[in-house]
């Protein structure tokens, strides 16, 4: 490979800059990249299709342990990479090899496609002894950074800012929601703009959402062993480029240019058709995996400066993720690199919030998780990002890795003990209505705490990782065998029902009680306190044939199926959503007690069947099936419809009749019925409960 063969060269810039990454300063191109323990960086300017490197210097300054340059004529579009000198002594953590060409942690859009060789490894890969030096240049097969002029026409689009009790969130794959829709553009399926055609949106405004989330979105790689099985990383979570929009989901593919403007495109049209967009960003770990991994970017730069390492022995990595290595967030300049790349997305990208993969992962510690840690403490003190939605992932597979409840305001977290409890519930487990009554007020017990409010809990009955709602009433076990790991991968405690038949049936009676369990399940997501969200694809009846871990599966498993999508499900869902909206009273700011004390009025009251009050005895009787919940407005909330309560009765049981309070009744949701929503005025003091059904009524 050609070395120098263009003439560049270092000049002074004509003003300070402290960017990282590289900047363009409208006549050249300012470089910057951390390493606490390199002796040198090179910075490796290569040809336009990305084979030849024409030009190879040492960045001339250091300050601060950031190495840096600027290079009067390079324009936007040029493809760079840096190469680190420095020590190669893996038992001090230190694996620094200039042979390999390193991705720029700051890069704002990367070239190419990764080509796997044993090349990208520091040491020889195949005597699988990772302390040995491997001397080939792993250029040939490496992606390449790319300069980039971030100047773009937003027609003055501006952060939608919904609040979060008016939120419903839709969470989506951009491959998976739109390979398969019949009216998205075929050359647009998969790509951003795909995800922001005229026919996305216009199911999304039918349906009611108003936010998406985007699983990964940031540069991700797929792994070598799924590739060698014929399988990806479909669902994204393998970080490289925590700066640049997946090359995947660009139209033209991997070496398509402006890949800045086509999610800008995306978020712009969201945005006028009044949706968030909110990313599903991974920074507890890195595509680089455990010591064993290649050298692409972080490690190379400065492994024991990124990544957590084995105290006892820093060869090794430290591993809370379950991927072969943690990144070190508390270390200041990592900690650093996470908050610009937030604050890069926020305000160069116009996205609106984020939800954090293994975030327990990012309170870590010396001493563990902690809630009042630095990444915590500098989120909340930061203008930008603390003004944005921040959602948790309140776990991961470390030690005192759970926790759910634990994380400090502004954030909110995915509450997966509502979806255990809802489906523990209406698949008519014993002991579940003192559960169910937690989860429809909010999971105060986790969550009412530290001044923190009842939009605290994500409520969802299925995401990404697990059984879709459909297959959660379709099968009995998990179906992975095509994930190529003998069906043992994903979780094995799935809380499901396949009501009489593993899979697909034609028995018209399984086929119905099946429906009418979905849409028990969702009203119950519905009207439950909380930001309720909804997996792309379960408005549908969407199944991914019993298959829960379908990271791998970039295919018609893992894809949305709009050819056979249930539209009276899609209607039922969307007229919910609708009446959530009419009824701000089942979406409060503020956690509902009982007797207030102020005339005791009270905000929320649980009833057994025959218009009683629950009672001790009754919340711990094993076979108890269904509850009545009157909810009504906390007295710190603005009366928006007047003020009125609902009532709410959830049956996971026989069929019964079931004394309202006191009052004039109009049951407006009936899930058991032909048509939910007709709405009937009760006419005396009981109404009559289907089995499995949930009935809500209003006040004549």
């Amino acid at each position: 490979m050609s070395q120098g063969s263009a003439s560049f060269s270092f000049a002074r810039p004509e003003r300070l800059i402290h960017e990282l990454g590289a900047e363009f300063t409208g006549e050249g191109t300012h470089f910057g990249v951390f390493s606490e323990n390199a002796e040198a960086i090179e910075l490796c300017l290569f040809s336009e299709d990305g084979r030849e490197e024409i030009s190879r210097m040492e960045l001339p300054s250091r300050e601060g342990s950031i190495f840096s340059g600027y290079v009067p004529g390079i324009r936007p579009g040029q493809l760079y990479g840096f190469r680190a000198h420095g020590p190669y002594d893996p038992g001090q953590g230190h694996r620094f090899n200039p042979n390999k060409l390193l991705l720029d942690p700051y890069a704002r859009e990367v070239s190419g496609a990764l080509k796997w060789d044993d090349a990208l490894w520091g040491y020889d890969l195949p005597s699988g002894d990772d302390t040995t030096f491997d001397e080939r240049d792993s250029a040939p097969f490496m992606v390449k950074s790319v300069v980039q002029d971030p100047d773009f026409d937003w027609e003055g689009d501006k952060s939608i800012a919904r609040p979060w009790t008016e939120t419903v969130i839709y969470e989506a794959h951009v491959r998976g929601l739109t390979m398969l829709h019949p009216d998205v553009p075929e050359a647009l399926r998969g790509t951003y703009e795909g995800m922001a055609s005229e026919p996305i949106i216009a199911h999304l405004r039918k349906l009611g959402v108003s936010a998406i989330e985007l699983l990964p979105c940031q540069f991700f790689l797929d792994d070598r062993m799924l590739l060698d099985k014929g399988l990806s990383n479909y669902w994204g979570y393998q970080s490289l480029g925590f700066f640049a929009p997946e090359p995947r989901f660009l139209r033209g593919g991997e070496m398509a240019p402006r890949a800045i403007r086509q999610f800008k495109d995306m978020v712009k049209r969201f945005h006028k058709a009044g949706i968030e967009v909110i990313m599903d960003v991974v920074y507890n770990h890195t595509a680089e995996g455990s010591e064993k991994g290649p050298t692409l970017c972080f490690r190379g730069l400065d492994n024991a400066s990124y990544y957590l390492l084995s105290p006892e022995n820093p060869r090794h990595s430290f591993d809370h993720t379950g991927t072969g290595n943690t990144l070190s967030v508390a270390h200041p300049m990592v900690m650093r690199m996470v908050l610009d790349s937030l604050r890069y997305w926020v305000q160069v990208m116009h996205v609106d919030g984020f939800r954090f993969d293994l975030a327990s992962t990012l309170g870590r510690e010396e001493q563990g998780f902690d809630r009042e840690g630095g990444f915590f403490d500098a989120i909340r003190q930061d203008p930008i990002l603390a003004s944005v939605k921040l959602i948790a992932e309140p776990w991961d597979v470390g030690m005192g890795g759970y926790q759910v409840g634990g994380f400090p305001h502004p954030f909110r977290e995915w509450n997966d003990k509502f979806r255990d409890d809802v489906r523990s519930f209406w698949r008519g487990d014993e002991g579940q209505v003192g559960e169910i009554c937690q989860r429809l007020i909010g999971s105060p017990v986790q969550f009412n705490h530290s001044d923190r409010g009842a939009t605290t809990s994500v409520n969802f009955l299925a995401a990404h990782d697990g059984f879709t709602l459909m297959d959660t009433v379709s099968y009995n076990e998990r179906h992975n065998e095509a994930n190529g790991e003998g069906g043992a991968d994903g979780h094995d405690n799935n809380i499901s029902d396949n009501m009489g038949a593993e899979g697909p049936t034609d028995d018209a009676g399984i086929v119905a009680a099946r429906a009418r369990r979905r849409r028990a399940m969702v009203a119950t997501l519905l009207v439950s306190q909380g930001v309720p969200m909804i997996l792309s694809g379960d408005e549908i009846g969407n199944s991914q044939q019993g298959n829960n871990n379908v990271y791998c599966q970039d295919n018609a498993t893992g894809w949305v199926d709009w050819v056979n999508r249930d539209d009276a499900f899609l209607d039922f869902c969307s007229r919910m959503i609708a009446l959530r909206h009419q009824f701000p009273v089942l979406s409060q700011e503020n956690f509902l007690m009982g007797e207030t004390g102020d005339n005791e009025r009270v905000e929320i009251a649980w009833f057994q069947p025959d218009g009683r009050p629950m009672d001790e005895e009754l919340w711990s009787q094993p076979g108890l099936r269904v509850l009545g919940m009157l909810v009504d407005y906390s007295t710190r909330e603005v009366f928006l419809d007047g003020g009125r309560p609902l009532f709410a009765v959830l049956n996971a049981g026989d069929g019964l009749e079931f004394t309202l309070p006191e009052g004039h009744w109009t049951r407006i949701v009936d899930t058991a019925r032909e048509d939910p929503f007709t709405e009937e005025a009760i006419a005396g003091e009981a109404a009559a409960i289907s089995p499995a059904s949930l009935c809500l009524f209003r006040p004549l």
